[in-house]
């Protein structure tokens, strides 16, 4: 659809890890694999914040119209919100289960994250930027570009794991600082890609992002509802 729209290659990779996978990690991840500028990732970032925010309540509240249980609605909102944090608000909301299996869904979706910053480095090196009669770019070419950054969200992952297994129920305090520490850090990420919007910028941009990512995600409720109603009606915790 966005290239329907006629929108940037750069653009369009921004927005669709947005909002298939987890928002503004996956927007970061994708513009270090594309090379976007940072105003793409400004209006990404942006867009994902606002359609996150009143998901919090919207799909909680229809999940309750549409009398989902508790594992089919935490599926949903897990599937669909496009930030950690508002998906963790919305399970909070729709109820202890929901919260759980909301986390779990959401948590799967980030992984694959690493896999669509692989894809779109070597999409963007071996063919939209490559130019004709060029020899093929190298594996060290491929390494530069890939962001570094999702090596980490890995290791963190299974450092945390193997921890937690190792230590018990003591490792969770240690986690619970580690957790706020993130929370921090997360914090200043968000406030470093707020310094770098520039109104103008956004204004140039238009009416055509925003009518992709709002199509992408009305497409991706609807998706999801079938797929959460199909692989967790029968489920029990």
């Amino acid at each position: 659809m966005a290239g329907r729209f006629g929108l940037d290659d750069k653009l369009r990779a921004l927005l669709a890890s947005a909002v298939s996978i987890c928002g503004v990690s996956a927007a970061i991840a994708a513009a270090g694999a594309v090379r976007a500028r940072r105003e793409q990732l400004a209006y990404t970032a942006s867009l994902v914040i606002i359609f996150a925010l009143p998901s919090i309540f919207v799909l909680p509240w229809l999940a309750d119209v549409f009398g989902l249980s508790d594992a089919v609605a935490g599926a949903w909102i897990g599937g669909n919100i496009d930030t950690t944090a508002a998906v963790t608000a919305a399970g909070a909301i729709a109820g202890e289960e929901a919260l759980q299996i909301a986390s779990i869904v959401k948590v799967t979706q980030n992984a694959l994250m690493g896999v669509v910053a692989v894809a779109l480095t070597a999409y963007f090196t071996l063919r939209v930027e490559r130019r004709p009669g060029a020899e093929r770019p190298g594996l060290r070419e491929l390494w530069t570009r890939f962001p570094k950054f999702v090596l980490g969200f890995i290791a963190a992952s299974v450092i945390a794991t193997w921890y937690l297994d190792v230590a018990g129920a003591d490792g969770k305090a240690t986690i619970a600082i580690v957790n706020d520490l993130r929370v921090w850090f997360l914090i200043l990420a968000f406030v470093s890609i707020g310094l770098e919007v520039r109104v103008a910028s956004l204004r140039e941009a238009g009416w055509r992002p925003v009518a992709v990512f709002a199509s992408a995600t009305v497409f991706n409720l609807a998706l999801a509802l079938g797929l959460a109603s199909l692989l967790f009606r029968t489920f029990a915790a």
